[in-house]
């Protein structure tokens, strides 16, 4: 018989403040704020406190049926708001108010007067965070982006406050908290990486790539992913599937190297692993970036900067051949989101890439505008052809500090452009002023936000934020703090080590040598090398009491030369960015070549974060390294033979200035004739090489 609508959403409203036990198939229902209703001897939250149950309330229907209902009871301003995703911080952090204060959540707005890239003030002031409940409850913003690094338990603590803000309004509509990378070893840069070290830690991903097993990458996306949603974030800013062509660009070690096949299949293993098959409450959402690749960087030059802004694709065919197949697979393994990149594609200096029917004109290739309000690449290439299904989410802050070739539109009229393209998320924007205006103005149609918000919402559904967005901080440390993740992180530091030298068999040190061997370990880096030496030889010690260390090369049979060399996103010299080991990367190449010269057996380990040019230390060592943000016990493993090393290399190491600079900015390094670095042993650095100690 068939059951009146009105009745099958008529309920019983009861308050409930802590989470239900859920029958068999049944997800758990936690409200804090509103009630729940029980219908059929379900439960459901009454999040618009209606005291009936509505269909965006019930999960026992299809998340689009959800997010329909739902965007049809939101105001404009409402959806303006979700349309928004910008950086969010603690009460505590340094970046609320003045220093950070006691309160659990931060409430203070944060304006910039002056674009922090390039140090030009702007011509109106940006929002770029805004305070948690103005933000929440009269901007409508339901997006942030997690910069703090707390530990779990504490993380836990602050999103739960902020999804109890969400629950008490309207509609009580959940937020999403998104974070990049947090689970690798790394610098801390801004906007790539800024948290690791309270999860499991693995090996960056250009490691990841060097370990050519996709099924430890997966295994390490779920990992990771239980430990996010544990702490309360639900989406990921990443990774990276841009295929890594020109050794100088900064962002080289947020890839999975050069070549497009293992590329490919990392995304692939990396989307699997966060989001699972399909998005549920135990997923992560993955916005892979930077559409449709950004590692063809002319001279290396990042477009966060105007004079990076252009990009070329000088050999025809390239963003087929080198650079669409990894985002082909990520969007082929469920990504949720794509990002696009910055920089505006130019025409001249650029062969043909798209078919006819992808052009912007029939006389322009390309439409010279960032990609994030390119109509042809976001729907003609990326949508009409490759089949992406999900939503755009554009780069940080393209309508104010990095707004390429749109320079001379209004920031209304740049969001009524991007929404046009097909980006339905903007980040960096904590303001919807300005989306508001274009409304009013006429140039974006409230129908356009509703393909947005629906988007977005139906996010939410699957990931089960509806029925519980709340986290036990107890149980987010002991998943943060579990062992076992930790032990298999540490398995793929090892597998990341690649051995590219290794003269009279030096390594591995045995355990019948062990006992004559007086180590010296020195760490050569930009900043603070004295420290970090001495926290280097610490570990070591730690880690394998057996090894003797010495204060002094003159003491020693064996030296470890930790090269740790260092790359900005600008340049600050205008000479260029160079991937040369010395002065501007940070090394004192003089006072590594003298110590090979004094100790009998040394081995250098380079950190990888670039191909750099090893020609300047590679031939006076008896062993070499490749390291990719590995643990020092990883490496102490490896020269000890604990493990017998597996690793090959991600990326091809260019033989030297004249290889960088005629080297095509779209065509990887193992396809480049006469580009890889060969020793004297006849060995070519290229990708794939890597030694072990049975061959």
């Amino acid at each position: 018989m068939a059951i009146p609508t009105a009745l099958l959403f008529a309920g019983t409203s009861v308050a409930v403040p802590s989470s239900t036990q859920p029958g068999e198939g049944e997800p758990v229902v936690e409200s804090r704020v509103k009630n729940v209703i029980e219908v059929g001897g379900h439960r459901f939250r009454d999040l618009n406190g209606s005291g009936a149950l509505d269909a965006y309330e019930d999960w026992r229907l299809p998340g689009e049926v959800r997010a329909r209902d739902l965007s049809a009871r939101m105001t404009v301003e409402e959806k303006a708001g979700m349309m928004l995703i910008s950086s969010h911080y603690m009460g505590s952090s340094s970046r609320c108010g003045d220093g950070g204060g006691r309160e659990l959540v931060c409430e203070e707005d944060e304006w910039d007067t002056t674009n922090s890239w390039d140090g030009k003030p702007f011509d109106q002031p940006v929002l770029s965070s805004s305070g948690a409940t103005a933000g929440i409850g009269e901007r409508n913003l339901r997006h942030f982006i997690v910069r703090d690094n707390p530990e779990a338990a504490d993380l836990a603590t602050w999103t739960n406050a902020l999804q109890e803000i969400a629950e008490g309004t309207r509609l009580g509509i959940p937020v999403v908290m998104t974070s990049n990378p947090r689970n690798h070893l790394s610098g801390g840069r801004f906007g790539v990486a800024e948290a690791s070290g309270k999860f499991s830690t693995w090996p960056g991903e250009l490691g990841l790539a060097a370990t050519h097993d996709p099924g430890l990458v997966e295994e390490f996306g779920g990992i990771a992913a239980k430990e996010w949603r544990a702490a309360g974030i639900h989406k990921g800013y990443m990774y990276m599937a841009d295929t890594a062509t020109e050794p100088r660009w900064t962002r080289a070690s947020g890839t999975f190297g050069e070549h497009p096949e293992l590329a490919a299949d990392m995304i692939g293993a990396v989307v699997r692993g966060f989001q699972g098959e399909r998005l549920s409450p135990e997923s992560v959402s993955l916005t892979t970036k930077h559409f449709p690749g950004g590692g063809a960087r002319k001279d290396g030059q990042d477009p966060h900067y105007s004079w990076g802004q252009d990009q070329f694709y000088p050999t025809e065919g390239s963003l087929e051949r080198y650079h669409l197949p990894p985002f082909q697979a990520a969007l082929d393994a469920g990504t949720t989101s794509i990002m696009p990149y910055y920089s505006k594609p130019r025409n001249d200096g650029s062969a043909q890439q798209l078919p006819r029917h992808l052009w912007f004109s029939p006389q322009q290739q390309f439409e010279e505008v960032g990609f994030a309000y390119n109509k042809p690449v976001l729907q003609g290439l990326l949508r009409d052809t490759m089949g992406f299904s999900g939503y755009v989410n554009s780069d940080t802050s393209i309508t104010t500090a990095m707004p390429w070739g749109v320079e001379d539109l209004s920031r209304p009229e740049r969001f009524a452009k991007g929404i046009d393209a097909g980006t339905n998320l903007f980040s960096g924007e904590a303001d919807p002023s300005h989306l508001l205006q274009a409304v009013r103005d006429g140039l974006v149609r409230e129908t356009d936000l509703d393909r947005s918000v629906r988007f977005l919402l139906r996010e939410m559904f699957d990931l089960g934020l509806f029925e519980d967005p709340y986290r036990d901080p107890r149980r987010a440390q002991q998943i943060a703090d579990d062992p076992t993740s930790q032990t298999r992180a540490d398995e793929a530091h090892r597998k990341s080590v690649v051995l590219m030298r290794n003269d009279h068999r030096t390594l591995p040190i045995t355990d019948d040598e062990v006992g004559r061997v007086k180590l010296y370990v020195e760490v050569f880096a930009k900043d603070e090398p004295a420290e970090q030496s001495a926290a280097l030889a610490e570990a070591i010690q730690e880690h394998d009491p057996s090894i003797t260390v010495v204060a002094r090369p003159e003491e020693a049979t064996h030296a470890f030369l930790a090269v740790v060399p260092s790359l900005g996103l600008r340049d600050d010299s205008g000479d260029g960015l160079s991937v040369e080991l010395g002065e501007r990367t940070g090394i004192d190449v003089a006072r590594i070549q003298q110590i090979q010269s004094q100790v009998d057996e040394n081995v250098v380990g380079i950190n990888m974060t670039n191909p750099w040019l090893v020609g300047a230390v590679e031939p006076g060592a008896d062993a070499m390294l490749a390291m990719f943000d590995a643990t020092p016990e990883a490496v102490v493993d490896v020269i000890r033979g604990e493990v017998n090393p597996t690793g090959r290399l991600p990326v091809t190491l260019p033989a030297g200035p004249e290889a960088v600079n005629r080297n095509a900015p779209d065509v990887p390094g193992y396809d480049e004739p006469g580009y890889a670095y060969v020793n004297d042993a006849g060995d070519a650095y290229r990708f794939g090489f890597g030694l072990s100690y049975d061959r």
